[in-house]
């Protein structure tokens, strides 16, 4: 079944987060919390106290940059208008921001299975861990029966202390973040259907995440397939009688999902790795699970 949520339905809701400085976000779509293929989208806004230092997930990342730029030191700047693919297993900043910043970040179970746990789930263990330590700057520090301080990045150890056991990365199959200027990539019109193009960005592991934008013009459609995220970057249009506007993202769950434009439209299609995943994707659900953990 098709999920579809509108931007402007969304709220901003400010949270805790294991890193530092003031975090907001508007969550958009989530997963199935267990499943390999779980994932979870928002659009956040981080400014001037933000910092996250240099570390990897166990999961992948895709990022969009909106407004303003993000900076991942040695690994580059994104600006606005940027896309980031970071990978699994890969080191990547540390990260800051000069101003204020919103991105379009999709985070979700890559290739290798390891999964991604959900951000309610996660929100919890936080919670848990303040009882016997402190988070710093990224880093999460407890102190040992013999008085030492253990250091840990902060993801890692809430994640360890959620499954009750050590993180075991998965090989990194890049050596850096995939950072994208949509811009410098052709578009292609379709050989069926004028009005209709499409410029491919990705595709990446063995899983064979893609991503592509497509630009429509008024009254054109495009159909992509099913376990594939959309955001529309510009342009209004309909999904099964459901309108959509721009910064609105739609789930195609187990079925193929077609979008036609009622406006000019362009699109960001991420296919997602090919990994079971359930079709179950309601925002509402997250932020209720949120509110009640606050």
């Amino acid at each position: 079944m098709t999920t579809l949520v509108n931007f402007a339905d969304v709220p901003l809701v400010e949270r805790q987060h294991a890193r530092q400085g003031t975090f907001r976000a508007h969550p958009m779509l989530h997963g199935t919390d267990g499943t390999p293929g779980n994932f979870f989208l928002q659009l956040s806004r981080t400014y001037a106290d933000f910092l996250s230092p240099r570390h990897r997930h166990n999961f992948e990342q895709i990022r969009v940059q909106l407004e303003g730029p993000a900076d991942f030191d040695r690994d580059g700047v994104m600006q606005q208008g940027s896309v980031g693919y970071f990978p699994e297993g890969v080191f990547y900043g540390p990260q800051s921001i000069s101003g204020e910043s919103l991105t379009l970040v999709l985070q979700f179970g890559g290739a290798s299975g390891s999964g991604y746990i959900s951000e309610a789930r996660f929100q919890a263990g936080v919670e848990k861990l303040k009882a016997t330590g402190t988070f710093e700057q990224g880093i999460y520090r407890s102190t040992r029966p013999d008085g030492s301080v253990r250091s840990k990045d902060a993801y890692e150890a809430v994640w360890e202390d959620l499954n009750g056991r050590a993180l075991k990365y998965p090989g990194s199959r890049y050596q850096k973040p995939v950072l994208l200027d949509p811009e410098a990539f052709a578009w292609q019109e379709t050989d069926d259907d004028a009005g209709t193009a499409r410029r491919h960005l990705l595709t990446a592991s063995e899983g064979e995440l893609r991503l592509a934008q497509w630009k429509l013009a008024p009254g054109k459609q495009v159909t992509l397939e099913a376990n594939t995220i959309v955001f529309v970057m510009e342009g209004q249009g309909q999904t099964n009688g459901s309108e959509w506007d721009k910064w609105s993202t739609l789930y195609s769950g187990e079925s193929p999902l077609t979008l036609a434009a009622k406006s000019p439209a362009v699109l960001l299609e991420i296919c997602l790795p090919n990994i079971p995943i359930s079709p179950e994707t309601v925002h509402t659900e997250y932020t209720t699970i949120l509110e009640q953990s606050t």
